[in-house]
């Protein structure tokens, strides 16, 4: 069987990186003589554009086989984790400020990951059943 993945929507490093331009747009439009506004707008267009990188360079962040998961940690790191280690998969659901956030809590008592709609690019509820339905499948 091959494994399960779930990456990260193209859209969103594109919308990062348009983003990081926008911010030189604005600079040189109503900044030229500002070097505060320069300094700000390259360190946030720099963590944009590393940020855009990431999910360039690793667009799965998490991906599921019979053997166990395979999470993305730091920047680039990937860690597998048997299915043994894994405490509890689960979605979290918070409403705060009148926006509703859904997350995909993966927990393996040590370290406890959290994914959301955005890293997976599906629904985390969806995620969380086929996790689920593989864990319960696989050879302890």
């Amino acid at each position: 069987m091959s494994p399960l993945q779930w990456r990260v929507r193209p859209v969103l490093p594109i919308a990062k990186l348009l983003g990081a331009v926008a911010l030189v747009v604005l600079v040189v439009a109503f900044g030229r003589d500002d070097p505060v506004q320069w300094f700000i707008a390259i360190a946030v267009g720099a963590v944009l554009i590393g940020w855009a990188a990431r999910d360039l360079v690793v667009p799965v962040r998490l991906s599921a086989d019979t053997s166990g998961i395979i999470l993305v940690t730091g920047f680039a790191r990937r860690r597998h984790v048997a299915w043994p280690q894994v405490e509890r998969v689960r979605v979290d659901r918070r409403e705060r400020l009148g926006l509703r956030n859904a997350f995909l809590e993966i927990d393996t008592g040590e370290s406890l990951h959290l994914l959301s709609v955005h890293e997976l690019g599906t629904d985390p509820e969806e995620v969380a059943a086929a996790l689920n339905a593989l864990r319960s499948n696989a050879p302890l």
